[in-house]
């Protein structure tokens, strides 16, 4: 294969890759809009889905795409009672407390994961997992079309969702007043909730895409929560298109990095664009100024 076909492939299969993490991102993204918490188990919220995920497939002998929606469901519910019960108490006290309650549950699940799973990994296997579309001098992996397809239509209802919908409208208005918000009647308390239970389900669809790309193991959480981190960073926290644009360009330099360096250089490419946007852009690509 030519080099420059060998390279619009990988960043093809980077962009594709890129659009799975912007939704795993969003979920941060979205809660940090509107609640002003920083979900510090953002990452072990995404292995258990992927767990979940996988269990699930293993179970029914059924694809992932068929588990999505019950999956996505119940962690809508696990998001909004997690919220409901336990964040909500925190939601006044000081930014250090929320943080190691966070940390707490993020070391929670990802212990619990690892006692019910052991170490190992796991993964996905479906029919076309070795499919792939040649279009001209790209040949691109059946399960990554899927996958980026699935998180862009995930994507686009939550924006008409947030845009057209009254329900989004009232949390916009809790990120936007919150004094303002509790002035006119809104149940802050029920929007929190349900705004992290959307968090939550975004998490829930983008774990049920990885699963398909990635392994999956216990410890894999705090990679995922680093990742969306920089990812929302360079995007612009609490911005939708800024978390799957970060998401593209995050998935492009690992893509790049492999190309040029090594697998194992992802990261440095990753932290190398966070850093340049930090230093021209500290707000991120598409962040409001403060």
């Amino acid at each position: 294969m030519p080099a420059f076909d060998f390279a619009l492939n990988v960043v093809v299969s980077g962009i594709l890759t890129g659009m799975v993490y912007g939704l795993m991102a969003l979920g941060l993204s979205v809660i940090f809009g509107v609640m002003r918490v920083v979900n510090f188990a953002h990452g072990e919220l995404t292995t258990l889905a992927m767990y979940t995920t996988a269990v699930c497939c293993e179970a029914l002998g059924t694809d992932p795409f068929v588990t999505l929606i019950p999956v996505t469901l119940a962690f809508f519910a696990l998001g909004y009672v997690l919220q409901r019960k336990v964040i909500n108490r925190f939601i006044t006290r000081p930014e250090h407390t929320q943080l190691l309650l966070l940390v707490s549950i993020a070391i929670v699940l990802a212990n619990l994961l690892l006692l019910v799973f052991g170490p190992d990994a796991r993964s996905v296997q479906t029919d076309y997992q070795l499919d792939s579309i040649e279009i001209g001098p790209l040949l691109v992996d059946v399960t990554r079309v899927y996958a980026a397809g699935t998180a862009l239509v995930a994507t686009l209802l939550l924006f008409v969702f947030f845009r057209t919908t009254l329900m989004g409208t009232a949390l916009r208005a809790c990120a936007d007043n919150l004094r303002g918000a509790r002035v006119v009647g809104l149940d802050v308390e029920h929007l929190y909730a349900v705004t992290f239970g959307i968090g939550t389900a975004s998490v829930a669809v983008a774990g049920c895409m990885l699963v398909l790309l990635f392994e999956v193991t216990p410890a894999a959480g705090p990679a995922y929560t680093l990742l969306g981190f920089v990812i929302v960073i360079v995007g612009g926290l609490g911005s939708m298109a800024g978390a799957l644009i970060g998401g593209v360009l995050i998935g492009v330099s690992e893509s790049v990095a492999g190309m040029f360096f090594s697998p194992s250089a992802k990261s440095m490419m990753s932290f190398s664009l966070l850093i340049l946007v930090l230093a021209l852009r500290p707000s991120g690509l598409l962040g409001k100024r403060t």
